[in-house]
C-alpha cells in the first residue's frame, strides 16, 4: 500500500481509499478485453475479459479526475490498474 501511495504522489494522482477487497466484475462496454496496467495510463500488463471476477483493492483518480481501480483477478492472474468505469462492484 505504501508503494501505491508513494507512486500516486509522485505521479500527481489523488489517492482515494477503496473499501477493502470488494468483489467486482469486468463490464467493458466496448466488448474488448479490459487492459490491466502498471498504473493509470501505464504500460499494459495483460487483459481481462468481460465477466471476469476481480477484487477491488485500491482506487485513485488521474490528473484529469478519471477514476482508476487497482484490481486482482479472483482466480489468479496479474494484478494491476484498470479504468474504474469498466468494472461493476457489489
Amino acid at each position: 500500500m505504501r508503494r501505491i501511495v508513494l507512486t500516486s504522489l509522485l505521479l500527481g494522482l489523488s489517492v482515494v481509499a477503496a473499501r477493502a477487497d470488494r468483489l467486482c466484475v469486468v463490464a467493458d462496454p466496448s466488448g474488448t478485453p479490459l487492459n490491466v496496467r502498471s498504473g493509470p495510463h501505464g504500460r499494459i500488463l495483460g487483459a481481462l475479459h468481460n465477466g471476469a471476477a476481480v477484487r477491488l483493492l485500491d482506487s485513485t483518480r488521474d490528473e484529469t479526475g478519471r477514476p482508476w481501480a487497482f484490481v486482482a483477478p479472483r482466480h489468479g492472474g496479474r494484478s494491476g490498474w484498470v479504468y474504474r468505469g469498466y468494472i461493476e462492484c457489489e
